[in-house]
């Protein structure tokens, strides 16, 4: 009988539930450690430690000693680089080490969140070495090291050298202070409850744990609407309460923000505007920072979003983003502080009428003509498409469009356009196609993945994603949900990384090393992505949903309201034609030969195709089958592999826990219910449009 992966019931360490079950030794050369040497005065080290005797003992079932000195090959060594004069040149290689552990060259080859873990001899014993120039680098190695062993893929002549791909690497909370979390579908808020930051911090330690060990460095602690008791968590008040959560996240190497309200200087100044040019608003922004920066010295910055969806901002007095943006810069700038300003920026009253206005251009009008404008400490986050984190868009133009501006990618590992978490829906596969999108903004070979890793000179970049994490025990609602904050963290760091890698890693740290749990849900999770969209919004089209929540098909629920979200579908015909020589212009405002590509409905890729042009329901697509007979086909086939998905899971009963089997078979039952109402009601609707019957003769509506 298989040995069931005794991990915890409730699903509450997520992948950093560690035991012996967890781990087997897959050859010789495999180290278990049993004893771990770090300088005991050295304070940046305690957490590194920690996490490591915790995930040891766990292992091993036995406590690893803590030794002033290695004593042998089972040690581990944790290693502060000493602070020196940087090279001029690296050494020659001949393997000259300036501390003992670490030569010269390894150590040019670390930037301050880089860490190297290697075979290092010394005083006669081969131990195994993780060294860091500073707390942070040390920790991201101490958890690199656990995941190798739990995966086993760690041995004694291990030699391994990363630094994070990406500088600023971060989650945005959308939690509001009454406890709700807007898009939140795993219960209520961590950090505040009844108006208050929480008191109990011991699940946000947890939090900052989770976060740490997938490399993420930063938070934006609420949400980006910010509401009236949001607005006064810069004021004396809140700040010391602030300043707590502060401290743990920086044992972590994680840093803090804060979305702003931009009209504070009103609602807490008594100021009759928030004008960014008048000198009193400057003042009081000033002032603010310094008594923010009072309570917590590593403060990372603000998050904004002004003038959208009915937040205030610049627009109201007149003046444009940049100028908006560089009025909190300037406060900011003394302290190296940040601000992030969101690009998300549309008229969400746009007449329905309107054939002209596109959302999908609204981004890139509103900040192209500003690039150069915005401060050095001004980053502007882009979402990810166009539009609003639908199935499917292509990759936001502003992308490689700013050559002048800092900018940062925005995802969203909340599931609220891919199932709310009560579907399986891992978005590596969608977030992989964006990473590894051609620009050609430098060229070719110009990917997200090597804009974001590699800035123009002069220049910084990052990444976001909003969260998907709440109070449920299980952190996410839906167990494997969990794979999605972990593949996003591990994308930040490295997004060369392909989906399956990061879902076989995450499958053998949360269920451990059995083959067929593996092989099972690792191809359960890469074919989910694939499986949501085909039963749900076909080639790009996106929005069929009911409005607010956003949950279940409603196909016609925005298409006559104010938010510019439209699919235009008649008894012709579907889809919106952005051409430049037809349509809105948008496909217009890509480099070539994307351009090109999607301004032709001969060349665009498929999966876009209802992007970018209007599409009569006979066109036949590559495959040859007409439009309306694959939107047919795919939901049909969507709605059965659902299904698939359940027999699946079942298979592994016997072999993962049955708290946490019994939770993911009642999510996928559900998913496999609600892909049959989205199937019968998306085919009933373009059965009704079209009148074109289902060549298969299968029941439409």
């Amino acid at each position: 009988m298989t040995n069931i992966h005794n991990c915890d019931k409730s699903g509450y360490k997520a992948w950093l539930v560690y035991n012996q079950a967890t781990w087997t030794k897959p050859n010789p050369n495999t180290v278990l450690f049993d004893s771990i040497c770090a300088d005991p005065v050295q304070k940046e080290l305690e957490v590194a430690v920690e996490e490591l005797k915790e995930a040891l003992t766990a292992i091993s079932g036995k406590i690893p000693e803590l030794v002033s000195k290695p004593t042998s090959g089972n040690t581990v060594l944790i290693h502060l680089i000493p602070q020196r004069k940087t090279l001029k040149t690296a050494d020659t290689g001949n393997g000259s080490e300036s501390d003992g552990y670490i030569s010269d060259s390894e150590a040019c080859r670390l930037d301050n969140e880089g860490f190297i873990i290697k075979s290092c001899q010394t005083g006669g014993a081969n131990c195994t070495v993780i060294a860091a120039k500073t707390g942070a680098g040390a920790l991201y190695g101490v958890f690199a090291l656990i995941r190798h062993i739990l995966c086993g893929t760690f041995d004694k002549n291990a030699y391994i050298v990363q630094n994070p791909a990406i500088k600023l690497r971060m989650l945005n909370q959308w939690d509001n202070m009454d406890g709700s979390i807007e898009r939140g579908y795993a219960g209520n808020s961590i950090f505040y409850r009844n108006g208050q930051i929480t008191t109990d911090l011991r699940r946000v330690r947890d939090y900052a744990r989770l976060m740490a060990s997938v490399g993420l460095n930063s938070i934006v602690l609420n949400n980006v609407n910010v509401h009236g008791p949001e607005t006064r968590l810069i004021t004396k008040e809140q700040l010391p309460k602030v300043a707590r959560l502060a401290d743990i996240f920086r044992e972590y190497g994680i840093k803090i923000y804060l979305s702003i309200n931009y009209s504070s200087p009103i609602e807490l100044g008594g100021l009759d505007t928030a004008d960014p040019l008048d000198s009193r608003v400057r003042s009081w922004w000033s002032e603010k920072a310094s008594e923010i920066y009072e309570y917590i010295p590593d403060f990372g910055g603000f998050l904004v979003k002004a003038d959208s969806e009915f937040r205030p901002g610049p627009f109201t007095y007149g003046r444009n983003h940049a100028e908006g943006a560089n009025m909190l810069a300037a406060a900011l700038k003394p302290y190296g502080g940040l601000v992030i300003w969101r690009c998300f920026v549309y008229n969400c009253r746009q007449d329905w009428r309107d054939r002209v206005t596109d959302r999908a251009n609204s981004a890139y009008d509103n900040f192209m003509p500003l690039d150069g404008s915005f401060d050095d400490n001004v980053i502007l986050q882009i979402k990810n498409g166009p539009m609003d984190f639908q199935v499917r868009e292509p990759v936001s133009p502003l992308i490689g469009g700013l050559k002048k501006s800092n900018y940062m990618l925005e995802l969203q590992v909340t599931q609220e356009y891919t199932g709310q978490q009560r579907h399986l829906c891992y978005l590596a596969p969608m977030w992989k196609d964006v990473l590894d999108f051609d620009t050609y903004s430098r060229g070719k070979g110009s990917t997200v993945a090597r804009l974001l890793s590699e800035p123009e000179d002069g220049l910084i970049s990052g990444i976001a994603a909003v969260s998907n994490i709440g109070d449920d025990m299980n952190w996410t609602g839906h167990d494997l949900a969990q794979a999605n904050l972990y593949c996003y963290g591990r994308l930040a760091w490295d997004p060369w990384l392909t989906s399956e890698e990061i879902a076989r890693e995450w499958t053998m740290q949360t269920f451990g090393r059995d083959p067929v749990v593996t092989d099972t849900i690792t191809g359960m999770l890469l074919d989910s992505y694939h499986i949501y969209e085909s039963y749900t919004t076909p080639l790009g089209i996106g929005w069929m949903v009911n409005p607010g929540h956003h949950y279940g098909p409603n196909v016609d629920g925005y298409e006559y309201s104010a938010w510019g979200t439209y699919h235009r579908a008649d008894h012709k015909g579907i889809g919106v034609d952005r051409s430049v020589a037809t349509g809105t212009g948008f496909a217009g405002k890509y480099f070539p030969p994307n351009s090109s590509i999607y301004e032709s409905i001969e060349t665009c890729p498929e999966e876009l195709l209802l992007f970018f042009h209007r599409v009569e329901y006979d066109y036949r697509l590559k495959s040859g089958v007409t439009l309306i007979q694959y939107i047919y086909d795919s939901h049909f086939e969507g709605a059965a592999r659902a299904a698939e998905l359940v027999d699946r899971w079942k298979s592994l009963e016997g072999r993962i826990g049955s708290d946490c089997f019994g939770r993911v078979l009642a999510r996928l039952e559900e998913q496999a219910a609600h892909a049959c109402e989205w199937r019968d009601v998306i085919n009933s609707y373009f059965y009704r449009k079209s009148g074109i019957p289902d060549e298969k003769s299968r029941p439409i509506y």
